[in-house]
């Protein structure tokens, strides 16, 4: 892949720009290889069950059916997983949720596999499944429990106390392409063409299940169609692998949408009880907070999920008491592990719920709350991180530097939108349903700020690998010089392709610059999550041109080439105390404040959101144009938590599997955005850059729902909010 324009600060065209836009770019559904067959898995259709048996000879008898394995066939390691491999690589003995595998079909059509896993018999015990994430913990069924203490929140006194109860619904990170991929025997071992967030720590999980040293495994990235969490977790590599390896054939696997949502990990649904302590002009005394996390059946990343929910709990707020209690419930409904903002997300709808009701309990603006509670230079989270990454030099009227009331105060200068007179019906909530023509409809405004860690916390050894080669160029180049770089890090839509071509023509001074196709042939890149690609993998790929250069000083490449491979870590970060929940435990921080402007029609709870404007400090704008998509596409998910977006399950059954019933916001739903983009350097991470792809997601969620309580009086401590929590008991 080609590229020959663009540094570090400007927006060139993406390297995959025209192969995306005229279809010719291959994802991992387009996938095909000669005498392909295909595989599909048959799921368990009970959230909690004995498996009594499983016949498969029906299915075996099928003319072109290839092979049906069951737990029996697994020929390595029984279970896999992120952080603990608890995970069955197909069920045997019992199921614990609605969709768990329990058998895969390799067929020669997808239809005739679909038509085998029909004909498995499966004979279950139908069980009552745990399905309440509080009881669950009360029945000491959890993955994590972490606790925060700081100071004394029970005897601290306070002039105002506000109480309330929060929840936030299950989350699908909806993602277009569905999973896919395709195992391809060779003569000692597999390639795997999967589209994943991390090839290495695939690698380390499919190898043990098949009982195959990872040398032996190639894994080639494909096509990605969207990630945000939902490809951390494995979904078809063992499965198609051990096709593979029983047939000797090609196996392609393929999701459709309804197993799609029974196929990934989801956003974890949480129940939240905050009370939150202030003195008469707003200073937060103490917090108290109550937090249960939804892992559902298996533990995924729920264990680091509880970790930035305890320790972000209080948002980026001054405070000397606190008692935060987070837990990670372990249930059956579906497991839950990673989506972007990452156990942020759920407690930023509830501690900015908060400060506005501590602003209304008071009569004080709801932006100058936050700024009397803004943390500065030098302050600390309610975990004991230090705000470190801005210049202690810089000061704003004697007092130490405050990156939130710098974002805060830049509202001042943006007018919000007023509302235009004579509206066409479009522009009203409802839009061409022709609900209404203005009456009923009331506007509101509110503000909602998002405090979110970058990169792995808690002692994880987060690293990435770059090799970069600088050679004479063929005739294809023009003769000149010519930089080849190799990196494992996923594209999932990011733009961090394009990145890494700016980041070695700023490094090396050249124009063209050839990536050549992630696979495990590369060091390890990390996961494309956290919001860390640019600061990891972009730092790696740094270092190694500046290496390249230094060879080069003293080089000439007509003598060949010259090529260098670096190793980059981040500061190093601690786990978070057992008992205290002290400790250093992040690398990176980064903030995001929103503005909402909601119109609602009251009398049919119907919501439109008029505008969204964000500020946001990313430290170093890279790439603009890309960094504007990112904020844009993560204000886009928390749009869809705030009115419409959740997975609906009764006892544990998906209820609402499919894009009909699964509503997402399009480009109708979303408001035209103003953005500000502000470049406070961390000092510590590569050009200065923050990692900006996760904090939008977390203040538009409560920025919208501020405004819609501003526009009707209610309370509303639950998203996605409904057209009925908006009517219902409301007076005629």
């Amino acid at each position: 892949m080609r590229v020959t324009d663009g540094r570090v600060g400007q927006s060139p065209i993406r390297p995959e720009a025209e192969a995306k836009v005229n279809g010719a770019f291959e994802y991992a559904s387009d996938l095909a290889f000669a005498g392909m067959l295909w595989g599909h898995t048959l799921r368990s259709p009970h959230a909690r069950a004995l498996i009594r048996s499983v016949d498969t000879a029906a299915a075996l008898a099928l003319p072109g059916v290839a092979a049906v394995l069951t737990a029996a066939d697994v020929p390595g390691k029984l279970h896999y997983g992120l952080i603990e491999a608890d995970q069955p690589v197909l069920a045997s003995g019992e199921v614990n949720y609605q969709g768990e595998p329990v058998a895969v079909v390799a067929a020669e059509t997808l239809d005739l596999a679909r038509r085998a896993a029909e004909l498995v018999e499966v004979e279950y015990e139908v069980l009552e499944p745990c399905c309440d994430a509080g009881e669950a913990v009360a029945a000491g069924e959890y993955f994590r429990y972490q606790p925060v203490r700081l100071g004394e929140p029970e005897t601290a006194a306070a002039a105002v106390v506000v109480a309330r109860e929060y929840e936030v619904g299950m989350q699908d990170q909806a993602p277009l392409g569905p999973e896919s991929g395709v195992a391809v025997p060779t003569e000692d071992g597999l390639v795997l063409h999967v589209a994943t967030q991390w090839l290495h720590s695939d690698l380390e999980q499919i190898a043990p299940c098949l009982g195959l040293p990872p040398e032996r495994l190639h894994l080639a990235m494909a096509g990605i169609g969207g990630a945000f969490g939902a490809r951390e977790d494995l979904s078809v590599q063992v499965h198609m692998a051990m096709l593979a390896l029983r047939t000797k054939r090609p196996v392609k696997m393929m999701y459709d949408r309804a197993e799609s949502f029974l196929g990934h990990v989801h956003r974890h649904p949480a129940r939240m009880r905050y009370e939150h302590g202030a003195d008469a002009e707003g200073r937060l005394v103490y917090v108290k907070a109550h937090i249960v996390l939804d892992g559902g059946a298996y533990a995924s990343t729920s264990e680091a999920v509880v970790g930035n929910a305890a320790s972000l709990a209080v948002g980026p707020y001054k405070v000397e008491h606190v008692s935060v209690d987070a837990w990670g419930a372990r249930t059956n409904n579906p497991p839950c592990g990673a989506m972007r903002g990452f156990g942020g997300v759920q407690t930023c709808f509830a501690y900015e719920s908060q400060m506005d009701a501590i602003a209304d309990a008071l009569g004080l603006d709801p932006l100058e709350v936050r700024r009397r509670n803004a943390l500065a230079q030098g302050d600390k989270l309610v975990n004991g991180q230090v705000v470190d990454a801005y210049d202690p030099a810089r000061a704003v009227d004697g007092q130490p530097f405050s990156p939130l009331r710098d974002l805060l105060d830049r509202f001042a200068d943006i007018p919000v939108p007023p509302v235009p007179p004579g509206r066409d019906i479009v522009e009203l909530p409802g839009g061409t349903g022709n609900t209404t023509h203005g009456e009923g409809v009331r506007r509101g405004v509110g503000y909602g700020v998002g405090l979110k860690n970058i990169c792995y916390s808690e002692g994880f050894d987060d690293y990435s690998t770059a090799r970069v080669r600088l050679e004479l160029g063929g005739p294809e180049h023009d003769g000149e010089p010519v930089a080849y770089i190799h990196t494992a890090a996923a594209e999932v839509g990011q733009g961090h392709w394009n990145l890494q071509t700016q980041i070695a023509r700023t490094e090396l001074g050249i124009e063209r610059v050839v990536l050549l196709p992630n696979d495990t042939k590369a060091g390890s890149a990390g996961s494309s999550s956290a919001s860390r690609q640019s600061y990891m993998t972009g730092g790696a790929v740094k270092a190694a041109c500046e290496a390249v250069r230094e060879l080069w000083r003293d080089r000439d490449l007509a003598d060949g080439p010259i090529e260098a491979t670096r190793v980059f870590r981040h500061r190093a970060t601690k786990p978070m105390d057992p008992v205290t929940g002290q400790g250093e435990s992040h690398v990176q921080l980064a903030l995001c404040v929103h503005r909402a402007t909601v119109d609602v029609d009251v009398e049919l709870g119907l919501v439109k959101v008029v505008d969204l404007t964000c500020v946001q400090d990313v430290g170093k704008a890279l790439n603009p144009v890309a960094l504007e998509g990112q904020i844009q596409g993560g204000s886009a998910q928390g749009l869809g938590l705030a009115v419409m977006e959740e997975i609906v399950t009764d006892d544990g059954r998906v209820k609402n599997a499919s894009f009909t019933d699964y509503l997402i916001p399009t480009i109708l739903d979303m408001p035209p955005m103003r953005l500000v983009i502000v470049e406070n350097a961390d000092p510590e991470a590569p050009y200065g850059l923050r990692g900006a792809g996760e904090p939008p997601t977390l203040s538009s969620t409560p920025a919208i729902v501020a405004a819609i309580r501003d526009a009707t009086g209610l309370a509303l401590t639950r998203v996605p909010v409904r057209p009925e929590h908006l009517t219902v008991g409301r007076p005629s």
